[in-house]
């Protein structure tokens, strides 16, 4: 089934009439696709089914490059053993009865062309064992020095159970997928649909169940910040080291054994609290407390390369929840608002029971829709504001960034509140003008960074400091 829809699209960040060539896909589409691609490379290179798509996939389902290749190869031979399709040295195929090397019980061998036999019950064992593993959809010889791949055609000689076939079948288009540059699985929850575009690049994709996904990296849409930065972010967030540092700037390591130790009194003279240590020690100089009262007494002297390193590691952890608690707001926000879709749902049904035609009232959820696509947008703009070093027109940045949180919120309270006792053409002038202005304040924000990046205004620290 395809989609030429415009609205399967939308145009949050420059976003060109192009675009409607984009596709998206179901299984059977996929199916279709593979098989028109398979026949026409079957028809030039004069190879089997499965010889086809084993090849399609080591050229990531681009047909031109596995035909230039083909062409620019001196010999057709070397270039089908390269590719693991027939073996090196070609044997006469050797059946009859004799004793398997795998089960070692005597009967029918049969095997592929590399000449490796086994039983049939063998076979059966290590294909089906090798589909629902699920790893990948080409399948070696089981012989562990042997590379030839499986022909499609081989495996369905040896299973023919509709479940294992079935589960095949999906490793097969789950590797048409993921191999080939212009199409990704939409990762919406149960989605069965993939995207195919006519020039991968990062862009926002919106699929018919409703999810906004990055084409190039399938994460939520993360504009401004674009898929580097995000997925610098995205570890940083799930990295312990953040623990790391809240622990370098809150604690001290006793010593002698160097357990984290935090001061939960006003007393200076510390005792480790790991029980084969207790080490006694000064928590101002880290000194051995003994030393205290003598001629080796430092507390007054000040190390400077040992503060200021404390210093540095709390003022970098500030920063970093300044930005992710912002983040993480924004995030909660979104999830929270969700709620409100029912509650104007039901106002909307309300103002159509008072005679307003249905497009009448649609002003109610493009506001609700402007909401979640701006609170998207902040999300994204703290991780953007993270990396980003100082400047003229970061200032300029956070100003806008100011604006459109402002605008976010006031649209946010103002759907929060009781709107049963709001006159309904006030309500409605009230909301379109709110939505109006957040859509300009968010259209202004993404287009400043979209200049700056085509103008190289923006430069970006590695870590955040």
């Amino acid at each position: 089934m395809y989609y030429d829809d415009d609205s399967v699209y939308e145009n949050d960040d420059d976003f060109e009439k192009e675009e409607v060539q984009d596709q998206l896909l179901l299984p059977d589409d996929l199916e279709s696709e593979m098989a028109d691609l398979i026949l026409d490379v079957r028809s030039v290179l004069q190879v089997s089914e499965g010889m086809a798509r084993i090849l399609l996939h080591k050229f990531k389902w681009n047909k031109n490059s596995l035909l230039d290749k083909f062409y620019e190869s001196p010999d057709t031979e070397a270039f089908l053993v390269e590719a693991q399709v027939i073996p090196k040295t070609t044997q006469p195929s050797s059946t009859g009865e004799d004793d398997c090397d795998i089960c070692c019980s005597f009967g029918e061998l049969t095997g592929l062309a590399c000449n490796h036999r086994a039983c049939e019950d063998c076979w059966k064992h290590y294909l089906t064992e090798k589909i629902m593993e699920g790893g990948s959809s080409e399948i070696e010889c089981m012989s562990p020095d042997c590379k030839l791949l499986i022909e499609d055609e081989k495996i369905k000689f040896y299973i023919r159970d509709k479940t294992i076939l079935d589960k095949l079948q999906r490793l097969v288009i789950n590797s048409f997928v993921e191999t080939n540059p212009v199409l990704k699985w939409c990762p919406g929850q149960n989605c069965q649909k993939a995207v195919k575009v006519a020039d991968p690049e990062p862009r926002l994709i919106s699929c018919p169940c409703g999810t906004q996904f990055c084409f190039s990296c399938c994460q939520n849409w993360h504009a401004p910040a674009d898929c580097a930065l995000l997925k610098k972010w995205l570890k940083k967030c799930m990295d312990d080291s953040e623990t790391c540092n809240w622990i370098n700037a809150n604690t001290k390591e006793c010593p002698k054994c160097f357990v984290p130790i935090e001061k939960n009194g006003g007393c200076n003279h510390m005792r480790c609290t790991n029980k084969s240590c207790k080490f006694e020690f000064c928590w101002m100089c880290m000194g051995c407390w003994r030393s205290h009262g003598t001629a080796g007494y430092q507390c007054n002297r000040f190390n400077e390369g040992q503060d200021a390193n404390r210093s540095k590691h709390r003022a970098y952890l500030n920063r970093y929840l300044f930005y992710y608690n912002r983040y993480i707001t924004h995030q909660q926000s979104l999830a929270l608002e969700e709620k409100l879709k029912e509650t104007v749902a039901a106002k909307m049904a309300e103002m159509e029971l008072k005679g307003m035609a249905w497009i009448e009232v649609q002003f109610l959820k493009k506001s609700i829709d402007a909401l979640a696509k701006c609170r998207r947008t902040l999300m994204y703009t703290y991780v953007f504001a993270f990396y980003l070093k100082k400047s003229n027109h970061s200032e300029m940045f956070e100003n806008n960034q100011r604006d459109l949180e402002m605008a976010t919120e006031q649209l946010s309270g103002f759907l929060e509140r009781d709107l049963e006792n709001e006159d309904l053409v006030t309500l409605k002038q009230k909301v379109q003008d709110l939505t109006k202005y957040v859509d300009r304040r968010q259209e202004a924000l993404l287009e400043h960074c979209a200049d700056g990046n085509e103008q190289d205004l923006w430069e970006f620290t590695e870590n955040g400091v």
